[in-house]
């Protein structure tokens, strides 16, 4: 039996949205993976550095699977739902978790870690990047791209030409250079999203708060109820995201 609108909606605004970790949507959506998995390159850097720090980890759901972790191995994360949940997942592995604004400065040393890492980071601040590396150090990331979901996005908040210069990793390996970094790998791909009900929708506003700023299901629910028609018609609704690879070294 097909769920109605008003049942997709609560279920989609009933859904926890603290971590993250967006299995909740298998069966809801899907998006395609990047072909270099970040994941994987991850832990086999962990491996080898002697210190590391994961920036806006998020609830620690991406560095908790790797199997080891240097001596000293910190986190750090603004929201205190995931810091929390962060800490009750990293702390048993032996990562510190540090509750951080995410607003420079960075809580540590100059040169403290030889490593740093994060996926999907809302903010970067290559200065403080820079400060707390290690010369010879890396900075290893995926970031989101421009024009992520912009097809979602606009769907709701009408046409955003901004967003195609928003986190180009252009300007994003131009700004790690002036702050003293050496762009060593840039890596880009665009994703395929496809969205089966409207519950993922707002699963997907709630979560993902910059997408919709001020998202409501009461303020939307006239686009809610538009959009849950077009899936029914269409079966899907899709759009695309963009990811980068980005590694940098200090000299």
């Amino acid at each position: 039996m097909t769920a109605t609108f008003d049942e997709l909606i609560r279920l989609g605004a009933s859904a926890d949205v603290t971590g993250w970790d967006f299995s909740w949507l298998d069966g809801h959506a899907t998006e395609e993976r990047p072909p270099w998995g970040y994941a994987r390159q991850l832990a086999d850097r962990l491996r080898t550095a002697s210190a590391s720090l994961d920036l806006q980890t998020g609830g620690g759901e991406v560095l908790a699977q790797a199997e080891r972790y240097p001596p000293v191995a910190v986190a750090t994360e603004s929201w205190p739902p995931n810091v929390q949940r962060a800490t009750q997942l990293l702390h048993p592995r032996g990562v510190v978790v540090v509750g951080d604004p995410d607003e420079p400065p960075l809580p540590f040393g100059d040169e403290a870690f030889d490593l740093v890492t994060s996926r999907h980071p809302a903010t970067i601040w290559w200065g403080e990047i820079a400060r707390v590396l290690q010369h010879g150090g890396r900075y290893f990331a995926q970031h989101v791209g421009p024009a992520s979901a912009l097809e979602l996005i606009e769907f709701f908040l009408g046409p955003q030409p901004d967003a195609w210069r928003w986190r180009h990793p252009d300007d994003e390996s131009a700004a790690a250079r002036a702050a003293g970094l050496e762009v060593v790998d840039l890596r880009t791909a665009t994703l395929r999203i496809e969205i089966f009900d409207v519950a993922a929708v707002v699963y997907l506003l709630r979560k993902v708060i910059w997408w919709v700023p001020g998202f409501t299901v009461e303020k939307y629910r006239d686009r809610l109820r538009e959009l849950h028609d077009l899936i029914q018609r269409e079966g899907t609704f899709v759009a695309h995201s963009s990811r980068h690879l980005i590694e940098a070294r200090r000299p």
